[in-house]
């Protein structure tokens, strides 16, 4: 038996549309994480993980070239410039949704970081069909939260 990846349709106006996967760039400076977020995020249906990186320079170069819906951005970053990356992505990519990923959370950082333009503010904890959720909740126009 052969298994095939779950589609995705959305009703608008009368008419049923085939939805595409949302194309993911994931940005995160600790190795053994951003691997394995890929690796999770590369088997789940609706998600399109298009590029992976640990710089968020080389990040915001790849988020310009590859036009992701949405960023998935660790914002507690060693080098302690996590808001100046949400900052520049929102600025240079206005059209990708940057979703920010966390290790614990912070009421101050997360006010920041909406404040800056993040449209989600999670647990790295969280599991993969949440996740899943919160990437594709995030290209609404409505995500803000």
């Amino acid at each position: 038996m052969t298994l095939t990846p779950a589609r995705r349709f959305r009703y608008t106006g009368g008419v049923i549309e085939e939805m595409a996967p949302t194309r993911l760039l994931i940005i995160d400076d600790h190795d053994a994480v951003r691997e394995a977020l890929e690796a999770r995020l590369r088997s789940a249906d609706g998600v399109a993980v298009i590029g992976c990186t640990g710089c968020w320079r080389t990040g915001l170069r790849d988020a310009v070239r590859l036009k992701p819906d949405v960023v998935l951005l660790e914002i507690k970053r060693a080098d302690g410039r996590g808001l100046e990356a949400l900052r520049r992505l929102t600025k240079e990519c206005p059209r990708a949704s940057v979703v920010v990923l966390t290790s614990y959370l912070d009421a101050e950082e997360q006010t920041d970081a909406n404040r800056v333009g993040a449209v989600r503010y999670i647990l790295k904890e969280i599991d993969t069909p949440q996740l899943v959720r919160e990437i594709q909740t995030a290209t609404r126009p409505q995500a803000m939260i």
